[in-house]
């Protein structure tokens, strides 16, 4: 139940533009672990945070020198409180400019961290934020799940690196899917409940047995639909998945409106299989483009034959799957 109720409230999220989940340190502090050599000498860009309270923020800077940064930027959209959760009431925002640490104290210091104000609001689409985005390598944040496929479009077009939190259910995005299958985007190291949850506002209900307030006082809310998306290379999407089973034509079902076989759980795929097979979306945690080829998603496959719906199994509707064939 705490699952399905945490999952909830990021779909509602998406539906109602309310975009309110903060990122908490661990989870960034798990993830970027696997990237540390990306960001020798490179200028990074968190564009979707309050960089005096953000944790993409505190990270970066206090790892400027360990990690080799050249610049920290970091945006904020109409806030002028240092307060979390500000409802966004001022109309000028501020950016922070981060290079490195002066004083020799190892601490991010008020004094050498550059505050410069915007003259609207802060908004990634700005055209102050896409200036800063041109000056930036690598861009790290929490993008409003609300506008995820805008938000990665613009990273494809101005041809940047990132390391960025979406829901599962981005993956089946049509836009989103066609730079999964080209190779352009790949999921990150943790996924789901290795996420530890999400920071969130007074006025979210903390239903559910894994929703709790910390030492801190901070209400945190779990989710089992959480992954992060990048183009940055990884020694994960490089491993082999071990496959055990051979195919049965009586496990394997094959579906009425499109030649290929029902795969259920990633960790079924027959090893010895030469055809199309539908997988679940989560197999995308453990694909490797040297074992596995992408044809397509159900529903946008070119040659499906009833495009734009799902496939069937005797007649029933099966959720989202993605075509796969073994390279």
């Amino acid at each position: 139940m705490a699952r399905k109720g945490s999952v909830k409230y990021l779909h509602n999220a998406k539906n109602a533009k309310n975009d309110e989940f903060y990122t908490m340190l661990s989870d960034i502090e798990k993830e970027l672990n696997h990237y540390k050599k990306h960001f020798k000498n490179k200028t990074v860009f968190c564009n979707c945070d309050d960089p005096r309270v953000s944790n993409f923020f505190h990270y970066f800077s206090f790892n400027f020198e360990q990690l080799g940064l050249k610049k920290l930027i970091t945006t904020c959209y109409k806030n002028q409180n240092a307060d979390l959760f500000s409802e966004h009431k001022s109309e000028r925002a501020i950016y922070l400019e981060y290079t490195g640490d002066k004083n020799k104290n190892n601490v991010p210091d008020p004094e050498e961290i550059g505050i410069k104000y915007l003259k609207g609001d802060g908004d990634f689409r700005s055209k102050e934020s896409i200036e800063l985005l041109k000056q930036s390598d690598i861009v790290v944040t929490n993008p409003p799940f609300s506008l995820f496929r805008e938000y990665v479009t613009q990273l494809m077009e101005y041809k940047k690196k990132f390391l960025i939190i979406g829901t599962w259910n981005a993956i089946s995005y049509k836009e989103i899917f066609k730079l999964i299958k080209e190779n352009k985007i790949w999921i990150g190291i943790n996924t789901n409940r290795n996420f530890s949850g999400f920071i969130v506002p007074k006025h979210y209900p903390l239903s559910g047995t894994e929703a709790r307030i910390d030492e801190n006082g901070n209400r945190i809310v779990s989710s089992n639909n959480t992954c992060w998306f990048t183009n940055l290379d990884n020694a994960k999407r490089h491993e082999e998945l071990i496959l055990y089973k051979k195919y049965k034509k009586s496990e394997y079902p094959t579906y009425d409106n499109y030649k290929a076989i029902e795969v259920s759980q990633t960790n079924d795929i027959p090893k010895d299989y030469k055809g199309a097979m539908g997988v679940p979306i989560t197999f995308m945690n453990k694909y490797n483009p040297e074992q596995f080829e992408i044809i397509g998603i159900d529903r946008y496959v070119e040659d499906n034959p009833n495009y734009g719906k799902r496939f069937t199994i005797n007649g029933k509707e099966i959720y989202a799957r993605i075509l796969i064939k073994h390279k």
